[in-house]
């Protein structure tokens, strides 16, 4: 498996497609939501092993979102690489922290991560979030 900085037409289209599958078909997001209109300002990053998008996710400024992995290939350390490749994008492009809208049932995925919740349960896209920090 690896992640890559999506540049090419075809890495931006596949981050793209994950996305909608899993937000889009899965959880049932509109559109319009999802895709909002700020991939172009953000640094979007896409999961593959071999040649099958399988992961994504996007960071713009310093706000990690979008991240995603395709149903048949969770718990196998997708989002774990995804969000290491990120992390390390912020070290070496000296963001502080990061920080991100976690959907409730995923928030013990990011604590093992290092990330800490700050402040109460919010509504996004009619979905449970709360807001998560990481010092980097």
């Amino acid at each position: 498996m690896k992640v890559v900085v999506a540049k090419t037409q075809k890495e931006i289209i596949d981050n793209m497609l994950v996305r909608g599958y899993v937000f889009v078909i899965e959880q049932v997001i509109d559109w319009e939501i999802e895709y909002d209109g700020l991939d172009q300002e953000c640094i979007l990053f896409t999961a593959y092993i071999d040649d099958l998008a399988v992961g994504a996710a996007r960071l713009y400024k310093n706000k990690v979102g979008r991240v995603a992995t395709l149903k048949q290939y969770r718990k196998q350390g997708i989002g774990s690489a995804l969000m290491k490749a990120i992390e390390v994008y912020a070290e070496e492009n000296n963001i502080p922290y990061l920080k991100l809208h976690a959907q409730l049932y995923v928030k013990d995925f990011y604590e093992h991560l290092g990330y800490v919740v700050e402040g109460n349960i919010f509504q996004e896209a009619e979905i449970d979030h709360v807001l998560m920090v990481k010092y980097i």
